[in-house]
């Protein structure tokens, strides 16, 4: 089996597997009891969070644990506006984000609140002029993706807080979920942010939600204090612990696992080239891990599958927006209504090995001349 769809999910770490069966096994009791096995799960919980804490550089910022990025993001943009509705009625975002990112924005329009798109610039960045002249009093927040999940652009995170941080009304959510564990990404003028534990080889069902201190929302999913006030339920301690483990794990040799990732990348690019069907829509402000690519005249779907039949699996689109029909992120980018239908997404790992860059390209080739693209 040859996976290059590790941006929709990546596979658990043994590691990190062990450590939630350890936990599960010897951290019985519930976190939120008061006896001795209660406690015993709630301080090595608190050890968790200190220990993301510590990884991040998290100085002015708290932990909430959560299901994952979707409920992490649902809870930022609901909880902003139910909170903050009485300061304004206008959130700014991009056409390149994630559907749980578009989901509760559509909600909230219905609610009466404004959504604006900021313009970006032909690599996909923010432009920052547009940025600064739509922030006027009635802003509550700006939402955007650090990465974004099919094209692997890659927002100046610190340039973009610098400039909502000179307005006092308007908070910063940042969807981190395909750049955590990728690469490092500074949090001082962040008030918000998600991310899930899968995208780096955690489990499934456990992300965060990280809050500036000092900023008061309204829960998403009330029921009485947890680790915070800020989401009910009992913890799972297992997969909290989990999670920390993922996430120290994966900034181990950050950077020599990044540089893996772009020679993995440039092969692929490489060898993409020859084909004359073939458009490669990731540009150079774009993460490696992601590789998004148009084959032009033929179903993405059905060249998928087409490789799916030799085991390599790729993607489509982001996996949660899997059933629309063009892709919003390619052709914001290409204004090209073609190459956004036709797009497919090849995702790259450190695990991913030369030799299986090779093989995809072998029958990437054997696809692409059975479908009779050359044609």
């Amino acid at each position: 089996m040859i996976y290059l769809d590790y941006s929709a999910t990546t596979p658990v770490s043994r590691d990190v597997l062990n450590s939630y069966i350890t936990c599960c096994s010897e951290y019985i009791g519930n976190p939120n009891s008061l006896h001795k096995l209660g406690l015993s799960s709630k301080n090595i919980i608190d050890a968790s969070t200190n220990q993301i804490k510590n990884i991040l550089n998290l100085k002015d910022h708290e932990v909430i644990y959560t299901s994952g990025a979707t409920e992490s993001n649902n809870t930022v943009i609901k909880s902003i506006y139910s909170t903050y509705k009485n300061r304004g009625n206008k959130i700014l975002t991009t056409n390149y984000e994630h559907s749980s990112i578009y989901k509760p924005l559509e909600y909230l329009e219905k609610k009466g609140i404004i959504i604006e798109y900021i313009k970006t610039d032909d690599n996909g960045l923010i432009d920052l002029d547009d940025l600064e002249k739509k922030l006027d009093d009635n802003v509550i927040l700006v939402t955007i993706s650090s990465t974004n999940s099919e094209l692997g652009i890659t927002q100046n995170i610190n340039e973009i807080g610098k400039i909502i941080k000179k307005h006092s009304k308007t908070y910063f959510h940042v969807d981190m979920t395909q750049s955590i564990g990728k690469i490092k990404i500074n949090f001082d003028y962040v008030d918000f942010a998600s991310f899930s534990a899968h995208k780096f080889y955690g489990m499934k069902g456990i992300g965060c939600l990280i809050k500036r201190k000092n900023i008061v929302i309204e829960p998403l999913i009330h029921g009485g204090d947890s680790t915070t006030r800020y989401r009910a339920g009992t913890p799972c301690v297992g997969l909290i612990v989990s999670l920390a483990k993922a996430l120290r794990l994966s900034y181990e040799d950050i950077d020599e696992k990044y540089n893996h990732v772009l020679n993995i990348n440039k092969i692929i690019v490489d060898g993409l080239k020859k084909y004359k069907n073939v458009i490669i829509n990731s540009n150079d402000k774009c993460i490696p891990h992601i590789l998004n690519i148009s084959v032009l005249n033929i179903k993405p779907e059905t060249f998928m599958h087409a490789l799916e039949k030799y085991d390599i699996y790729i993607s489509t689109k982001s996996a949660c927006s899997s059933n629309d029909t063009i892709s919003r992120a390619v052709l914001e980018l290409t204004k090209n209504q073609k190459r956004a239908k036709h797009s497919l997404r090849i995702s790259i790992s450190y695990l991913t090995s030369n030799d299986e860059a090779k093989k995809f390209l072998e029958y990437f080739d054997i696809c692409y001349n059975s479908l009779n693209l050359n044609e």
